[in-house]
């Protein structure tokens, strides 16, 4: 089965181990990716060639890089020409100009073509967004959601065809593997890993150190604009000789990251235009045996399970009781890091997720006929 799939979240290396399963399933994989993708707020993430083993990863050049919903490929349909896949996975919105572009070349080729929906808040989209998506629910073979809310929405938008909630990547759990060192018992690392942008809510962990005892500290990693006021919080409440803030670091040595904390949490709060669609940091640290705390916001609940502590997004009493029953309870912390392993070891490895998508990829070659 011959597949190609168009993806600007592969430049993250550690994402790529998913193509590897895939390619290990029996597919003829060829992965077109940017030289790498401008976050807006966050900067430019270069192309990482981490896990290239077994099929072909192959670069395009992009116009209007960093911007979500208005960027495109270069040469994809001379390209598609060559290389005649079967099926065209194009992961990317249902909305999105670049899944239009993308459509239109694969289905003049012939190809059987799905696209990828994160998109938990139903909007109704302006002209030409909206010729975009009626195009594309058209002419998709299958759809594949990353949440329950988002593939919600794409039946309320009219989609009728096969729809499949899988999550666009999981993690490697020799990767992402919990430590054999013994933690310091002096001091209680809550972590978070991520954007600090306002609606992850990195604010409401801030305010709560202050109310918590002097062993815990908080460590924050990553970059964005919130970071200035962040400091300036924790200022106000007394506490910044007890917060780290460092830099983002590549997607392969999140694992180092996580290793070190006593605790993750993704406190995220729900924005008019914004939630949570998933929450990858919390199966990130799961696998390496670290207890969660997450916010309701969004698919954060579904993700944890019964594997961590969830508390109302906002609710900084309930986050406080949260961290101090985690602080108090070492056993409660063991079952959390061992409940959370074995839940990503069941439904969130990459071998797992990979054999999902193989599964659509083999239902969309099967109905071609």
């Amino acid at each position: 089965m011959r597949v190609v799939m168009l993806s600007k979240a592969v430049v993250a290396g550690a994402y790529q181990r998913k193509l590897e399963e895939i390619a290990r399933l029996g597919v003829e994989l060829t992965v077109l990716a940017p030289t790498g993708w401008r976050e807006p707020r966050v900067g430019l993430i270069p192309l990482e060639r981490r896990f290239t083993s077994g099929y072909t990863l192959l670069t395009l050049p992009i116009v209007w890089n960093g911007h979500h919903h208005i960027h495109f490929y270069l040469g994809l349909r001379p390209l598609l020409n060559r290389l005649r896949p079967q099926v065209f996975h194009i992961d990317e919105e249902s909305f999105n100009l670049a899944t239009f572009l993308a459509m239109r070349a694969g289905v003049a080729i012939g190809a059987r073509c799905c696209f990828y929906n994160w998109a938990n808040i139903d909007r109704r989209y302006p002209p030409p967004f909206s010729w975009f998506e009626r195009y594309n629910l058209r002419h998709a073979s299958y759809a594949i959601a990353g949440n329950q809310e988002a593939a919600a929405i794409l039946r309320r938008h009219g989609y009728r065809g096969p729809l499949n909630v899988i999550p666009q990547f999981g993690v490697d759990p020799n990767l992402f593997a919990p430590s054999d060192a013994i933690r310091q018992q002096d001091t209680f690392t809550i972590g978070y890993v991520g954007r600090l942008v306002p609606e992850k809510g990195v604010a409401d962990l801030v305010r709560v150190l202050a109310d918590l005892p002097a062993q815990a500290r908080l460590r924050l990693v990553g970059d964005g604009s919130e970071q200035p006021r962040l400091l300036r919080l924790a200022t106000d409440v007394g506490v910044r000789d007890r917060i780290d803030i460092q830099p983002a670091v590549s997607s392969t040595a999140v694992p180092d990251v996580m290793r070190q904390l006593d605790v993750l949490v993704l406190p995220s709060r729900t924005q008019s235009n914004w939630k949570e669609q998933f929450g990858r940091v919390l199966i990130e640290a799961m696998s390496c045996g670290v207890p969660v705390v997450g916010s309701t916001c969004g698919e954060i609940p579904q993700v944890i399970g019964d594997a961590g502590i969830v508390f109302p997004e906002g609710d900084l009493a309930a986050l406080r009781t949260a961290l101090l029953r985690l602080m108090d309870d070492d056993r409660l912390r063991t079952e959390l890091a061992q409940r959370g392993r074995q839940r990503v070891l069941a439904e969130f490895t990459q071998a797992a997720i990979a054999r999902r998508h193989v599964a659509v990829y083999q239902a969309m070659v099967n109905d071609s006929g």
